[in-house]
């Protein structure tokens, strides 16, 4: 009997990890499905439409024995995440059960709220925010069900990113490659004095398929690799206009101008609750991972200098 290949399953294909993960497993001629809400393509995989929230469609466009990401990106709202999140997780463990799939969930660290010191994958839950609170239910709903045996599953934790193809969700990518590209100051969230750890989006895609060919990397909590020191604003913003060859203006946004502003932008009101994250040092651990796979995080200077080429190659700057 001629065994068939598994399939890579990528479930909200089409935002900054979907596609780096994509393209880096196309790139091993893996067998991979994109699904998405909006039909995300890309040459050499299958493309599927589908709403994570429906239960039936879910169910029906996963396949068994498969390897499942869920890299879902919602819209920054609390109202949204608290009325789908919860929904999608649910659909996305069940449909997984029925098909004998493992499962990778892409998280951030929301949940773990303000910590002194680094966050590591052994940092308690302790959300000091609405959206972190979401965070930590969906989490435990899937950890509680690897405990109880039910499914093989794996939390992959990444802190801020930036990197290729963030140029919708990253915030050093929104306030300063695109500002600095266009003659603008930069703008820092905060405190621009502070370190602030970010994990580049080139090492989420490779990471994650370490870990979904690792049989013992399931059931059970990993943080991304992420470059250590982490820089301050200051720092990253310094870097970046070397890179791009303009000079390092930048200014701070301070927390009484978000909640200013956030009187008449709903957007900026949905962040004023995660400016502690800015406020104070925000140092990501991922040791863990660098160790059992003997990884390299790439330093910050590099992974600067490939996001601008790589949005200069897309004409994004």
């Amino acid at each position: 009997m001629i065994q068939t290949k598994s399939i890579h399953i990528i479930l909200g294909a089409g935002g900054a990890i979907g596609n780096v993960l994509a393209n880096d497993l196309i790139s091993r001629n893996e067998k991979v499905k994109l699904v998405s809400r909006s039909g995300m393509m890309l040459p050499g995989a299958e493309s599927v439409r589908v709403d994570l929230t429906d239960a039936k469609s879910v169910k029906g466009v996963l396949e068994e024995s498969s390897t499942v990401y869920l890299l879902a990106g919602l819209p920054y709202r609390l109202s949204i995440w608290k009325g789908q999140w919860p929904k999608i997780m649910r659909n996305v463990v069940d449909g997984c059960i029925a098909q004998k799939a493992r499962l990778i969930f892409f998280d951030n660290a929301y949940m773990y709220g303000k910590v002194v010191g680094s966050m590591t994958e052994e940092s308690p839950v302790n959300p000091c925010s609405r959206k972190g609170e979401v965070r930590a239910q969906i989490a435990d709903k899937l950890m509680s069900e690897v405990k109880k045996g039910n499914i093989t599953a794996l939390i992959a934790r990444a802190a801020d990113f930036y990197g290729p193809y963030s140029e919708k969700s990253s915030v050093p990518y929104i306030l300063v490659f695109s500002r600095l590209a266009k003659g603008k100051k930069a703008q820092w969230l905060a405190n621009a004095g502070v370190k602030h750890s970010y994990t580049y989006t080139g090492d989420c895609g490779k990471a994650l398929c370490l870990l979904a060919n690792t049989d013992d990397a399931f059931n059970q909590i990993w943080h991304l690799p992420t470059a250590a020191p982490a820089l301050t604003g200051k720092e990253f913003v310094e870097m970046a206009a070397l890179k791009l060859g303009v000079k390092p203006r930048y200014m701070a946004l301070r927390k009484w101008m978000a909640a200013l502003g956030g009187i008449f932008d709903r957007q900026i009101s949905e962040i004023y609750e995660m400016l502690y994250q800015n406020e104070f040092e925000y140092i990501f651990d991922s040791s863990k991972f660098e160790k059992r796979f003997n990884f390299k995080p790439t330093p910050y200077e590099r992974g600067i200098e490939e996001t601008i080429q790589h949005s200069r190659q897309r004409g994004l700057l």
